[in-house]
């Protein structure tokens, strides 16, 4: 793959205590989040082969494992230790994550997005 291709995951629903007030920690809460990855440039074809790429089945399951590994009070705090892990543990160049959360009143949602480079 090209270093300017993606790999997307979009819409990992993850299930963890995340807020300020520790009233809002007790209770799991749905987050979506919204996974970018960048490969490492490779000019060799891929060949059909997943070894040659990155395994997003892994990648999600990974992400749900960071997001459920401690309570956080910041989606920033766990955007951040996501990208952290993700640039750690598997061959990509950059990555980006988008959280959404679903607490303030009249709105959809709200999030955060970052991007972090290898």
């Amino acid at each position: 793959m090209k270093d300017t291709d993606e790999i997307i995951i979009k819409g990992l629903s993850v299930s963890c205590h995340i807020g300020v007030p520790e009233e809002e920690r007790a209770q799991p809460q749905e987050l979506i989040l919204h996974v970018t990855l960048s490969p490492f440039s490779d000019p060799e074809p891929l060949e059909d082969n997943i070894a040659l790429t990155i395994d997003y089945h892994a990648v999600a399951l990974h992400v749900e494992q960071v997001a459920t590994e401690k309570p956080r009070k910041l989606i920033e705090t766990l955007a951040e230790d996501v990208a952290s892990s993700v640039l750690t543990n598997f061959p990509v160049s950059r990555v980006s994550i988008e959280i959404e959360k679903f607490i303030l009143p009249n709105t959809r949602s709200v999030g955060v997005r970052i991007t972090r480079t290898a």
